[in-house]
């Protein structure tokens, strides 16, 4: 892995499992950590708009007032968003990270993430965040935008961090299954962690030698690495083995060719995302 860590804060209580994911990873890799808040454009305005609601005829006092009202808003939220930094910088500083930017933007997360994951090596961001409805399971509304927009891995943090020491790879055998093998085999973030590599699905000779070859790919680069195949529905077979084998994250890729394309990627963010109490690396 090279260049930047980006942890995306905005204040909620993942934010500090953000820090602590992007401190563990920056432990073992000694990359440099990229605080970003970003300040959308609704979280600006609020919900509305109100100096620019005025119908023709209205008193210019109460226009000067209501953009009164949006300045200040405006300003209480850019504070508001400093300290969050602030903050999440202390608690990285705090566990021995002493390259730590911290960045303020406004606008769209897509598009900041489009103007700085060049120098980017991974993106951490928390399950959930601020507007999620915890009660319902939902998940962070930035959360599938970023992972379809974003050409670098995620690693979705999740609420409490606990030291990794067990990877589960779950594996497909399609592009990104096979780019996930070779990120794992390649960088040091996983060095003295074992690697178990699943394959879901019905068995069959062309997922066993496929299986074989990713192990063999990860015992190569000096993994500890080892195998199984596993018959059920994606999503809830990974989600046993998690709480089972005690997997401290789940490893895989975005899309496949396999059922777990849709259980990663799809109109909302899936039911393995949502069920895994581990954090999750995915890439496209």
């Amino acid at each position: 892995m090279s260049n930047n860590i980006i942890a995306l804060i905005d204040g909620s209580i993942y934010s500090h499992s953000v820090c602590a994911h992007a401190g563990w990873v920056a432990s073992k890799t000694g990359q440099p950590v990229e605080l970003i808040h970003v300040l959308g454009r609704r979280e600006m305005l609020g919900d509305q708009d109100l100096s620019g609601s005025i119908a023709l005829g209205a008193r210019s006092a109460i226009l000067d007032e209501l953009s009164k009202l949006d300045e200040q808003r405006a300003k209480l939220v850019g504070e508001r968003g400093r300290a969050i930094l602030e903050d999440a910088e202390a608690v990285l500083r705090d566990a021995g990270v002493a390259n730590v930017q911290a960045r303020l933007r406004r606008g769209d997360l897509l598009e900041t993430i489009a103007d700085r994951e060049d120098d980017a090596g991974l993106i951490v961001i928390g399950k959930r965040g601020e507007a999620a409805d915890f009660a319902k399971g939902h998940l962070g509304s930035n959360l599938e935008r970023l992972i379809r927009g974003s050409h670098k891995p995620v690693l979705v943090a999740a609420r409490a961090f606990r030291e990794v020491k067990k990877v589960m790879l779950a594996f497909d055998g399609g592009m990104s299954s096979l780019k996930a093998v070779e990120f794992v085999a390649k960088d040091k973030l996983f060095d003295d962690l074992h690697v178990h590599v699943v394959t879901v699905g019905n068995p069959s000779l062309e997922h066993q030698k496929s299986l074989e070859q990713a192990v063999a790919t990860l015992r190569l680069a000096g993994r500890h690495a080892s195998s199984a195949m596993q018959q059920g529905q994606p999503d809830q077979v990974l989600a046993k083995l998690v709480e089972e084998d005690s997997h401290d994250m789940v490893v895989m890729g975005a899309y496949g060719h396999s059922r777990i394309r849709n259980l990663i990627i799809g109109s909302t963010t899936t039911a393995t995302v949502r069920s895994c109490k581990v954090p999750l690396m995915l890439m496209r």
